[in-house]
């Protein structure tokens, strides 16, 4: 499939919007959302949470007591990455994780300083914070470049303010998935969507609209070789500026013969591991 032109890529200002998970306790797991990555629970049912910030929500969590644990070989997710606006709300995450929960990992990344954990059923999260855009490390073809180097905890505790609930300005800043193949998920979010690639590790590729350093993420570190399934990751959205970007978008799934599913001007589809991806205008 040949490399998209710069008019066959996503505009500045496309993003990532909600996530949903399904999972089965889904008290437990609303609580930890809450207490532990500190958004605030907007919406409720004996079915559902709607989490978020402020009155933006974020995270769907779907109950379903009888879905299956996700097969170790199914592709999902590998985490879904919270962006906080500040050095300080990354410190105060870090506390409500040493308070409630427990670190799995931190990292500089180059481009942004990033915290690890896992919720009580086995769902990935990063919580971090971007760099300011312009000391971004970048390429001389001009892609922004990420490495793994250790983070230094004792500065990011010290920002800590005290804060127990995630602060304005939160957001999914990415979504990093486990596939079961790179080449076809290039294919599918770079060739036909118009996401844009940034950096490339072994067993990993990170694409991205409008020069972020990523927006999507996915490896086949754990070779999942089967499509998604089981509880973990039911979707996700992502946002395009205007109908003109959306329009665009469905003329290459069209195009590319994709199936597609058009719901209250949302555009569904899954990709080659059967995950389901909504775009819509913002």
């Amino acid at each position: 499939m040949p490399t998209p032109s710069k008019t066959d890529t996503l505009p500045q200002g496309t993003r990532i919007g909600r996530t949903a998970l399904r999972v089965n306790d889904l008290n437990e797991l609303t609580e930890f959302y809450r207490d532990v990555v500190g958004l605030s629970v907007l919406n409720e049912s004996d079915t559902h949470s709607v989490l978020g910030v402020a009155d933006t929500p974020l995270l769907v969590l779907e109950g379903d007591a009888d879905a299956p644990t996700r097969h170790r070989s199914g592709a999902g997710l590998y985490h879904t990455a919270f962006r906080v606006p500040s050095r300080a709300a990354l410190g105060d995450a870090l506390a409500r994780i040493r308070d409630h929960w427990q670190l799995g990992g931190a990292s500089d990344h180059w481009v942004s300083e990033a915290l690890y954990l896992t919720d009580p059923e086995g769902n990935g999260i990063e919580i971090y914070r971007d760099f300011p855009r312009d000391d971004w490390p970048r390429s001389d073809d001009g892609r922004v470049r990420i490495s793994t180097e250790p983070l230094d905890l004792e500065t990011i505790e010290a920002a800590a303010t005290g804060n127990t609930q995630a602060p304005p300005g939160t957001d999914i800043g990415h979504i990093h998935l486990e596939v079961s193949s790179l080449d076809a998920f290039r294919d599918f979010y770079v060739d036909i969507l118009g996401f844009e690639v940034q950096t490339t590790l072994p067993a990993a590729a990170f694409v991205s609209a409008g020069g972020y350093h990523h927006h999507i993420g996915a490896n086949t570190w754990h070779h999942r070789t089967a499509p998604i399934n089981g509880r973990g990751l039911s979707w996700f959205e992502v946002l395009v500026p205007d109908q003109s970007a959306l329009s665009a978008v469905q003329s290459r799934l069209e195009s590319s013969e994709i199936p597609v599913t058009e719901t209250d001007g949302r555009l569904v589809i899954n990709d080659s591991d059967g995950i389901e991806v909504r775009i819509q205008v913002e």
